[in-house]
């Protein structure tokens, strides 16, 4: 380490697990990161993203400052130049066309930023539009409509108790590749490891032998699509051999006997044509579940983004129910976040409603206050009183990430009065904004993790400052997306902290706390202000200055049983078996019979990359992190398709040609790309990214299909047509 090196603490944004890092920094470069070995929750865990964190950091392609399009062309702006031309045209638009003419799009990378779990709500009440698009309904909108319906919260997911269960069930889930998703493990690669080290069993649902499979006392290469179904089997075989035994949770149930009733023609004879799957095997793992000592069922995007998606979430917590592990130690918890509300009484609560409105053009109905992202295109393109004529898209990629992007595209380029993107590239979606708003990087931005503190294996707190001061020519996000409230609300021109003081105000009425408890609150900006009120209304008696004492941060203790407490259904009671998942099992029913006559595809995920987000670090390029079609060996030798041969894959939504990767990898009538590629398109600025762009496996999606309680669309378990190409 050179003379002018020194050390900074960063907690790392490029994925879920939320490790700890140490930086090397020479003057204000990032020079190297590695692991932590002090955090409370990493305990010195990298993966090859945290260890790249200065090269993303220094991207060149990463935008300085803003960018204003002028007689079509994007140029380099002002601060004061964008923000005056937002507060021109936004208002303007809903003054004319009604506040549903203004869309809002937010991107994965909202939370794993401090400002994006600070103010994108804000902006969204201050609009007033019902026209909001996020990337849960492509990822794991079903896990929060099951919880809803379960629990009364759409927020209240319980986690496997990672480090304390004897018998992990996964369905749908590679963390070896993922490093976990709404379960926030850092290293889970080594808490599977100690699982089996200690005794523990651990069983992999899934099409794919992926490295978590590898890893697993038991494979079972489902065929895709039909998760739920081999889930309802389970559920079925516990009832019919009076395996179930909720334990402390039965005074807290409602709706078993109708659950026993309804899921009882699911025997593991009737669906394991369907599944591909032994009905010994099917008993055997149920037996299995029902007699560890402590057990859990972790489903993830692989059984979400599929057809079933939220009856697959739901049956995921009854089998943890049915089992007496929801809500005990070494079973499946809900987390305690610093920033939570703090405990209160059990009671009946508001509950969870879906559709409380619907979208203009196809009417599908609203969940947790969302429409699917497939409505977006449609919802631009149809002419009529409530069109989207104006976008707001905050850290988001739609083009890539949502089915269909060549109709978006065109939605986006021909559709819109105006347009606005805050993000750091001039990516695919980003090149059709008339204001970009570039974000700084992560070096020079304060870190807190409000959204995955709610889902982490194990309770804990931390914070980190901005490592590198904040250059001259930018500006925090913080301050960025404070200015944009402002600039649509009709309030352009006041300081960026008023939007920070309104929310403390409104909190401090909320709490009945008198006005003057402001002063109290420490703090170097806003959004630390705001930190230091939630850490106090939390539910550990917190401070930011407590915190900021503990730089590695601050052990909350192992997850603790919660309910009845965070119950919020009306009937204060776990629902197991509510109204729409009942109405919704006669089309689960109905695939029983289903079989496909030709190839699914199926997505997967890659380490060294996270959505579309992170393909222009070139350190993370290469090895596994390449965009090839991987195919079984006899579908291969079926098709006539060579190892490395170009492959043309067709579905409703259009074509694509990928390299063949032919590996036993995927059972056989398989095929698999992965998601976020297709970094082809003219206008954008992503250097590394175009050199090896990938082809976009969302292309070959037309959006038709959703699983109708959560509007997710289905990424999995799609029917495509496989050929050499000539």
């Amino acid at each position: 380490m050179s003379h002018d090196s020194r050390t900074a603490l960063r907690i790392c944004p490029l994925c879920e697990a939320t490790c700890g890092l140490t930086l090397t920094i020479e003057g204000t470069t990032v020079t190297g990161a590695r692991g932590d070995r002090d955090d409370v929750l990493s305990q010195g865990f990298i993966c090859p993203k945290g260890a790249s964190f200065g090269g993303l950091d220094a991207d060149p392609d990463r935008l300085r400052t803003p960018l204003v399009r002028t007689d079509g062309v994007l140029r380099e702006a002002t601060w004061n130049e964008a923000f005056d031309l937002i507060a021109a045209r936004i208002p303007a638009l809903t003054e004319e066309h009604g506040t549903q003419s203004v869309g809002v799009v937010l991107g994965n990378p909202n939370v794993h930023t401090m400002a994006g779990g600070l103010y994108p709500q804000l902006l969204l009440s201050t609009l007033g539009t019902r026209n909001v698009f996020t990337a849960s309904t492509l990822d794991q909108m079903p896990k929060h409509v099951s919880s809803g319906l379960l629990f009364g919260d759409a927020n209240a997911i319980a986690v496997p108790d990672l480090d304390r269960t004897a018998h992990l069930l996964l369905i749908g889930a590679n963390p070896l590749e993922s490093n976990g998703s709404l379960c926030t493990a850092p290293d889970f690669p080594g808490k599977l490891k100690a699982l089996r080290k200690r005794g523990g069993t651990l069983t992999v649902i899934d099409p794919r032998r992926t490295r978590t499979a590898r890893l697993a006392d038991r494979h079972v290469a489902i065929r895709p699509g039909v998760d739920a179904l081999l889930l309802a089997a389970l559920t079925q075989v516990l009832i019919e051999e009076k395996l179930a035994d909720p334990g402390a949770l039965t005074e807290h149930l409602d709706g078993y006997d109708e659950l026993a009733e309804a899921i009882e023609d699911f025997t593991p004879e009737a669906v394991a044509a369907a599944c591909d799957i032994d009905a010994g095997t099917i008993r055997t793992i149920a037996r299995e579940l029902a007699a560890a000592p402590a057990a859990a069922v972790y489903g993830r995007i692989g059984s979400c983004t599929v057809e079933h998606g939220t009856l697959a979430s739901w049956l995921v917590d009854v089998l943890n129910i049915l089992t007496g592990n929801l809500d005990r130690p070494g079973g499946a918890l809900f987390p305690l976040s610093a920033t939570a509300r703090a405990p209160r009484a059990a009671a009946p609560g508001k509950g969870f409603a879906l559709g409380r409105w619907a979208s203009r053009v196809s009417g599908h109905p609203e969940a947790k206050g969302e429409l699917p992202v497939v409505a977006l295109a449609e919802e631009i393109e149809t002419p009529g009183e409530g069109r989207i004529r104006a976008l707001i898209v905050v850290a988001g990629n739609p083009v890539l990430s949502a089915p269909d992007g060549d109709r978006l595209d065109r939605a986006l380029a021909e559709g819109l009065d105006f347009m606005v993107s805050v993000d750091p590239y001039l990516n695919e979606t980003s090149r059709h904004a008339d204001v970009v708003l570039p974000p700084p990087p992560p070096s020079q931005s304060a870190h807190f993790d409000f959204a995955l503190n709610s889902l982490a294996v194990h309770n804990q707190v931390r914070y980190t400052r901005a490592a590198v001061p904040l250059e001259d020519d930018r500006m925090a996000e913080s301050e960025i997306l404070a200015r944009l409230v402002l600039a649509v609300g009709g309030m352009h021109g006041a300081p960026p902290g008023t939007v920070d003081d309104m929310v403390i105000a409104t909190t401090l009425g909320k709490a009945g706390l008198p006005e003057e408890f402001a002063a109290e609150l420490t703090g170097r900006t806003g959004a630390e202000r705001r930190l230091d009120l939630m850490l106090r209304l939390g539910p550990y008696d917190l401070t930011l200055e407590g915190l900021l004492a503990h730089p590695h941060g601050i052990d909350l203790g192992p997850l603790k049983p919660r309910v009845p407490q965070l119950l919020r259904t009306r009937s204060g009671r776990i629902e197991l078996f509510p109204a729409p998942i009942a109405a919704d099992l006669p089309r689960l029913r109905g695939a029983l019979d289903e079989r496909p006559t030709g190839l699914v595809l199926v997505g997967r995920r890659h380490l060294r990359s996270n959505n579309s987000w992170m393909h222009n670090v070139s350190s993370l390029r290469g090895g596994s992190n390449v965009c090839t079609l991987q195919i079984h060996p006899d579908d291969a030798a079926r098709i006539g398709l060579a190892d490395g041969a170009t492959a043309r894959i067709t579905s409703a939504g259009g074509e694509v040609e990928a390299p063949a990767e032919i590996t036993d990898a995927v059972r056989t009538g398989v095929v698999s790309l992965p998601h976020g590629w297709g970094h082809s398109r003219p206008g954008t600025r992503m250097s590394v990214a175009e050199t090896g762009p990938g082809v976009n496996v969302n292309q070959l999606l037309d959006g038709t299909l959703l699983d109708p309680l959560s509007g997710t669309a289905v990424l999995n378990a799609v029917p495509v047509s496989v050929a050499p190409t000539l």
